[in-house]
């Protein structure tokens, strides 16, 4: 049987869990009735096998995972599986959509795909409603991504390089007049925090790539390829206060590195000269260390106003 809806299929060990049925013994007597509360000792690699629980007052059972439910989720209620508000209807609400990735890039190859991310304002009403919206709405099979408006907002402020990517995309398929305003406020947005943000980020790849490489013989490329151009991108970003998306002189080398013709120690190497360069560039940028939160929050406050109307603005 599956798992409660909402909730994964497979609980991790250390979950905080719930017992959703009254567990019985031989004599049919319930030993245990619905609502204890566990944590997960052991959890089985699939469904079809028993998870070892250790309920909060000691006993341990084996519990099957239609018969367990995740503490947080369960103590939400109706909440945590509520309607999902909106459905497809989000979706006609977009105020910008955008291509992102190696066409936007500039590094696609035959067979690209193209992705497209974007934002979306969601009626007042529904954003209104205790079981809120959702933060992301995804169409898999179109490869189209767009954030609740707010959310992009607070990723942008964070200097997030996919949000940012996405307001400086050159290749914009929809905009309403809001997505304009939105695109005329993306200055605020960049600010000292992209060199803890895109540095902090690309060394950490690298380092579970270099533990990679000794377990499975070889990265992958494709992923090394756009660390470097991410690099690149935060340089440029701190020099010039815009996000360079397309990678012009660039593209040679970085399409040399997906095809794996750049040793990887030579692509640490390069790593590492953008390493210092960014530094430099951020010991010399002239970008605000925080972005600016006023602006993002007026913004914000003016399309919830616009949003108590029928048309999309």
């Amino acid at each position: 049987m599956s798992a409660p809806s909402g909730e994964p299929a497979i609980l991790s060990v250390g979950t905080q869990v719930v017992t959703i049925v009254d567990v019985r013994g031989r004599d049919g007597h319930v030993d245990v009735p619905r609502g204890a509360v566990g944590t997960i000792l052991y959890a089985p690699a699939d469904a079809t096998h028993a998870y070892r629980v250790r309920l909060v007052d000691g006993p341990e059972l084996s519990l099957r995972r239609h018969e367990l439910a995740m503490l947080a989720r369960y103590q939400e209620g109706a909440l945590a599986g509520g309607p999902a508000l909106g459905g497809r209807l989000l979706f006609d609400r977009v105020i910008l959509r955008v291509v992102v990735g190696s066409r936007a890039y500039g590094l696609d190859v035959d067979g690209s795909d193209v992705d497209t991310r974007g934002v979306y304002l969601p009626p007042a009403e529904l954003q209104w409603s205790l079981y809120g919206v959702p933060e992301q709405i995804d169409d898999e099979a179109a490869q189209q991504t767009y954030w609740e408006l707010q959310k992009l907002l607070k990723l942008a402020l964070k200097a997030n390089p996919n949000v940012l990517e996405c307001l400086w995309s050159p290749l914009v398929e929809h905009c309403t007049a809001l997505g304009r305003e939105l695109l005329a406020l993306r200055n605020a947005f960049p600010s000292q925090l992209v060199y803890q943000t895109y540095s902090g980020y690309v060394a950490s790849q690298f380092r579970k790539l270099q533990a990679g490489l000794r377990r499975a013989g070889g990265p992958k490329w494709k992923h090394v390829m756009h660390l470097l151009r991410l690099m690149l991108s935060g340089i440029g970003v701190l020099r010039t206060g815009e996000v360079p998306v397309q990678v012009d002189a660039w593209r040679e080398r970085l399409l040399a590195v997906r095809r794996g013709d750049v040793p990887f120690a030579d692509c640490e190497a390069w790593r590492g000269e953008l390493h210092r360069e960014f530094a430099d560039a951020a010991a010399g940028t002239r970008l605000p260390l925080r972005p600016d939160y006023e602006r993002a929050d007026t913004f914000l406050r003016r399309a919830r106003r616009l949003a108590l109307g029928d048309a999309l603005p």
